[in-house]
């Protein structure tokens, strides 16, 4: 090895030393950190800006403590900037303070009210400004907008300096335009056209009579449950391949409208092949159990009919004393003959017991409201036929809009937890009735209703109605739990002033009083008791008035009591679409007081879905009153059919007459039936018009007294008509036109018949 050679090894090795040993040289020849001190600090104590340091006095100035000591200054959100740096043995910690927020202020926004807003944002007035959380917040507003429908709003954050380094936070939003359903389209659909099956979705396209709904707005949620409705309706129609491939919202370039587009995959369709029924269960025959099958061999596949004889087979075996009954179909598939052969089969299911019942959503009614409907409580074994039952007595109350009940694992495996979810709806009502009439002209009425006074379910009502000869007023209450039992007990009071003649041949005043209780007899059958006072007066008897009226003025008090037997069976009190009730109701006057008579009505309806949306129905009435103990039934004892309970014909408009002075005089006997067909029109769902057609048939007869000047022909009127109600923002609207057919040339007329009403 040359001198050269061994002089250039000998210098690589002294600096190859001299880079491995410098570190170590500058760790220790840097010093020791005597001090540390903050500057640039406000509102925070430099005490506490060296506690969040990893560097401390006496450590060594080593560059990767520094380094973590200014990321944890940072990671504490407090400050906008920091650097250190070194003078001698002293670290200079210098820091800019992040502001404090004084206030928060949205800008911009008319949709959305500021305290929704203020309650998405994570910010609070005294917290530290940093602009991380500042676009989070963005974040989560913008996404409200979407939720709203508004895909094209922006949010942008403005800061305001104030003095001592606070600052005001001000959200200036734009809000932009709704964002629209420009189109729906469909891909793969050969069976249905595009029309049909943007029917059996939610999510429609916008169009100019859709501005009091937002089912022309884009909402994904809604898209994923169009997606199951398409399948429930392509499964209803026998086509047991369905898919729904891809359902695709397109945002345009304007961020105003989205393009819908399902893709979907038909198959093929199939009929039923062979249903059959295997019960699991002792003592219970096949036979009783296909009659309840609601599908036949050779019919199209129809999966909502196989769910409604589950139900419909789970409700029967429970009611024959099987309370744990699992119902399950099993399907068998045949590609090749595009059938489907069915079994029912029928086992003991799992016991499993109501551990808990929970409710929720309803903000203003009591949870006992709602638990007294339910026909299940904590300790019962779970039925669903009682849970679903359960269901419809609380929808049937008429305080929600929706009721959801789901069953959910308890805290083992034969218990079951029952989640109640309500949305309440208003329940006061502000009813505004008018009607035209060929002899009274206008008629109107008012009344005011709560049907859930103060969240307990009570029943408060006040009416007053009036025209040209007629004036009432009325109040009643309703308690439906009295004494907390199943006890419906309540009073109504009214006076009314009347002219039934339409002449003005005489005035009849009533003042009076009922108190009454209702109570079940069993599931759907419930009786009323109740007992009315009333005194009627009937004066101003005009010397031109029947003698038949002209005998009985004077006044007269009854004391009547009197019972309502009802067993009902409607799916709905409040929009019947299947079903029926029957009703007795019954009056008996003479414990007391001058009146001696016996009256009995019996009505009866019958609803039927002819079509998920036509409904047809049948109704009766009959209706006799007989006096006893040598009394006859009085004018204001008597029944008057027309108007709503006969159209086409007047208040009063039919029966027994005075040949010489026209005089109305009621009768002691009616019969009135009805048949209906209501129907929608046509046009969108979003309008909730409907229309109807129907046939009345009334007739009124029979008087205590005799003679050859009264007019009474027991034969039957019937008249045809035609009716539409429109459910508006203001409340229903109805109008009915009824027309005569068969009639008696003294009877009176009225060819329509209108009333609204508005709810609040």
């Amino acid at each position: 090895m040359g001198p050269v050679l061994r002089s250039i090894i000998l210098l690589a090795a002294f600096a190859a030393a001299l880079i491995f040993v410098q570190p170590a040289a500058a760790q220790t020849a840097g010093g020791v950190v005597n001090a540390i001190r903050v500057e640039g600090n406000q509102r925070i104590e430099a005490e506490t800006v060296r506690s969040y340091m990893v560097i401390a006095v006496g450590d060594a100035f080593v560059a990767e403590r520094i380094d973590r000591s200014l990321k944890s200054l940072f990671a504490t959100g407090l400050f906008a900037d920091v650097n250190m740096r070194r003078e001698g043995n002293t670290l200079i910690v210098r820091v800019i303070e992040n502001p404090i927020i004084n206030q928060i202020a949205f800008e911009g926004n008319k949709r959305i009210k500021d305290e929704i807003l203020r309650a998405e944002v994570q910010l609070r007035q005294r917290e530290v400004y940093t602009r991380t959380r500042v676009l989070a917040d963005v974040a989560r507003l913008v996404e409200l907008y979407r939720r709203s429908g508004r895909f094209g709003a922006t949010v942008e954050p403005k800061l305001i300096q104030l003095e001592q380094n606070r600052v005001d936070l001000v959200f200036e939003i734009n809000e932009g335009v709704l964002t629209e359903i420009r189109r729906i389209g469909f891909i793969g659909n050969r069976r249905f056209s595009d029309s049909r099956l943007r029917n059996q979705i939610l999510t429609k396209e916008t169009v100019w009579y859709r501005f009091l709904t937002t089912d022309d707005t884009y909402d994904p949620d809604r898209l994923t449950f169009d997606r199951e409705l398409l399948r429930r309706f392509y499964l209803s129609e026998g086509y047991a391949d369905f898919r729904v491939v891809s359902a695709v919202a397109e945002l345009t370039r304007d961020r105003t409208g989205f393009y819908v587009t399902f893709t979907v995959e038909e198959g093929e369709r199939y009929r039923f092949g062979a249903i059959n029924v295997d019960s699991k269960l002792r003592d219970l025959s096949v036979e009783q159990v296909l009659e309840l099958v609601q599908s036949r061999t050779g019919d199209w596949y129809d999966a909502d009919a196989v769910e409604e004889t589950v139900q419909e087979i789970t409700d029967a075996v429970g009611n024959l004393g099987f309370a744990f009954v699992d119902v399950r179909p099993r399907v068998k598939r045949d590609r090749v003959n595009l059938t489907i052969d069915l079994t029912y089969e029928i086992a003991e299911g799992p016991r499993v017991f109501v551990e808990r019942i929970n409710i929720t959503g309803n903000v203003r009614t009591l949870d006992e409201v709602i638990r007294r409907e339910f026909q299940l409580v904590e300790g019962d074994a779970f039925i669903a036929a009682k849970l679903r039952r359960s269901q419809q007595r609380i929808r049937n109350l008429g305080f929600f809009d929706k009721v959801d009940i789901d069953r959910v694992q308890g805290s083992s495996r034969d218990k079951a937890i029952v989640n109640v979810e309500v949305s309440e709806q208003s329940t006061g009502e502000l009813t505004i009735g008018a009607g035209i009439s060929t002899v009274d002209g206008l008629l109107a009425d008012i009344s005011i209703r709560e049907r859930n006074l103060l969240g307990r379910g009570q029943n408060l009502r006040v009416g007053f109605a009036v025209s040209a000869r007629r004036q009432e007023l009325d109040l009643s209450f309703t308690e439906p739990y009295f004494l907390d039992r199943d006890l419906a007990a309540g009073f109504d009071l009214f006076r009314r002033d009347r002219d039934i003649t339409n002449q003005g041949t005489f005035d009849e005043d009533s003042i009076g009083g009922t108190l009454r209780a209702g109570y079940p007899i069993a599931d759907r059958l419930r009786q009323q008791i109740k007992y009315t006072v009333r005194r009627d007066r009937i004066e101003n008897v005009a010397a031109s008035a029947s003698r038949f009226i002209r005998d009985q003025e004077g006044s007269r008090l009854t004391s009547a009591i009197g019972q309502v037997l009802t067993y009902d069976t409607r799916d709905s009190r409040l929009n019947p679409t299947e079903g029926y009730f029957l009703r007795l109701d019954q009056d008996l006057a003479g414990l007391g007081g001058d009146a001696r008579y016996l009256r009995n009505q019996v009505t009866g309806a019958y609803f039927y879905p002819v079509t998920d949306d036509w409904v047809a129905s049948v109704s009766a009435t009959v209706g006799h009153i007989f006096g006893f103990a040598g009394e006859d039934v009085q004018i204001n004892e008597r029944f008057f059919i027309g108007g709503s309970t006969l159209r086409g014909f007047d208040t009063a408009g039919i029966g027994p007459r005075d040949r010489n002075t026209d005089d109305a005089l009621g009768g002691n006997l009616y019969l009135t039936g009805t048949s209906e067909l209501s129907f929608p029109l046509g046009l969108p769902s979003e309008f909730n018009i409907r229309g109807r057609v129907f046939t009345d048939i009334g007739t009124l007869t029979n008087l205590d007294d005799e003679g050859a000047e009264i007019l009474d022909e027991a034969s039957p009127r019937v008249t045809i008509g035609f009716g539409v109600s429109y459910v508006s923002p203001i409340g229903p609207i109805l109008v009915d036109f009824g027309f005569p057919v068969v009639k008696e040339d003294f009877d009176k007329e009225e060819a329509i018949r209108f009333s609204f009403g508005t709810r609040f």
